[in-house]
């Protein structure tokens, strides 16, 4: 209440992206005065519940929620995100090389929408500097993924050079790895979802993960992020690469080109649209993923999810586990808590004990 009272009143009134940087830098802070992540999580967090609790490539999640990659890009608040309630998140898209990302304004808020148009361009601080900072994150109370991409000036044709380099650098960082295919603010990126271009990516991404294990470190899981923008024939050839793969799971989707249904003024603007738009696509694209591999792979659902129905939507379509973004910024931080209890209604409601039973439940075998 209080957010939507009156941060959100505050935070809306400036530039989205100074918004945005004041956020992640106020956790950050705050995270560090003793005795305010237990504050945190006395007012935010989760109460722990076996029904949510999720295991998955032998990590823990406390629950199903977790936060999408992008609001804390260089890794930089891990504790305080920590402890607002999610069960997991993601930090990045960190590439090899620090780079600033495209020309502002590449942030806009489309309310009415009760979405975001993002054209930040993989602004990030740099491999190196995301290790020292999730290095002093220290302990975790959540599993963290890092998610990885490639540097603007990197051809497609060496991007398996600038993934493995990341992979490298924060290997022992990181609790999973996620590879950033479809962000559509990277020339050509999207390129890499498709035939060879993908095969030759997993299988170098693959080995490196390999590399990094024979000195008796753990085996990670990597998983790969696919945009909303695909046919059913391409989503086909996708999933046969990444199947013939080792690739840990699948997260879906990233944000959409797609403009359709929009009202805000800021709808004309380029780059990648995340929200509520997104949110029967995305489930949509879960389902077709689980009906093509029966549940041989984990999924992540990711796009437009600001209700537990959402939630639970995705879930029944296919995902294992979910994340939120926008819906965080239009709610605020008592989003989480309201929807990991609104997905113990729902569970109640169709009589099941484990939200894995809810797994792939709206797909006919």
């Amino acid at each position: 209440m209080l957010y939507r009272s009156i941060g959100k009143h505050i935070f809306f009134r400036m530039d989205a992206e100074k918004a945005h940087h004041l956020v992640v830098n106020g956790l950050d802070k705050v995270s560090r005065i003793p005795g305010m992540t237990s504050w945190m999580k006395t007012i935010y967090g989760t109460p722990p519940s076996p029904k949510l609790n999720v295991k998955l490539w032998d990590l823990e999640f406390p629950n199903p929620i977790g936060l999408a990659a992008g609001l804390d890009k260089n890794g930089q608040a891990v504790p305080g995100f920590s402890s607002i309630g999610f069960g997991f998140m993601e930090v990045g898209t960190v590439t090899p090389k620090p780079q600033p990302g495209n020309d502002r304004p590449r942030l806009f808020r489309l309310p009415e929408d009760l979405a975001l148009i993002n054209r930040m361009g993989f602004n990030n601080v740099g491999a190196d500097q995301m290790a020292e900072n999730l290095r002093r994150t220290g302990q975790r109370t959540i599993p963290v993924a890092v998610n990885i991409g490639k540097n603007k000036i990197t051809p497609n044709e060496e991007a398996e050079r600038d993934y493995r380099e990341c992979l490298r650098k924060l290997y022992p960082y990181g609790d999973f790895f996620v590879v950033n295919i479809s962000s559509p603010n990277t020339p050509d990126l999207r390129k890499l979802q498709h035939g060879d271009d993908l095969r030759k990516l997993l299988e170098a991404v693959m080995e490196e993960r390999d590399q990094q294990t024979q000195s008796g470190a753990q085996k990670k899981p990597v998983l790969v992020k696919i945009a909303p923008d695909i046919s059913g024939e391409d989503l086909e050839y996708i999933m046969d690469t990444i199947l013939a793969s080792p690739v840990s799971g699948i997260i879906a989707t990233n944000t959409t080109i797609r403009r359709e249904g929009l009202v805000h003024r800021n709808a004309s603007e380029t780059g990648g649209l995340s929200g509520k738009p997104l949110t029967d696509r995305s489930t949509e694209v879960i389902r077709g993923i689980y009906r093509l591999t029966r549940g041989r792979i984990p999924i992540i659902g990711c796009g437009g999810i600001f209700t537990a129905q959402d939630a639970y939507d995705k879930i029944r379509a296919g995902a294992n586990l979910v994340e939120v973004y926008t819906a965080l910024i239009y709610e605020g931080p008592a989003l989480i808590k309201r929807l990991n209890a609104g997905l113990l209604e729902l569970l109640e409601r169709d009589g099941w004990s484990h939200i894995s039973e809810a797994v792939g439940a709206d797909v006919p075998e």
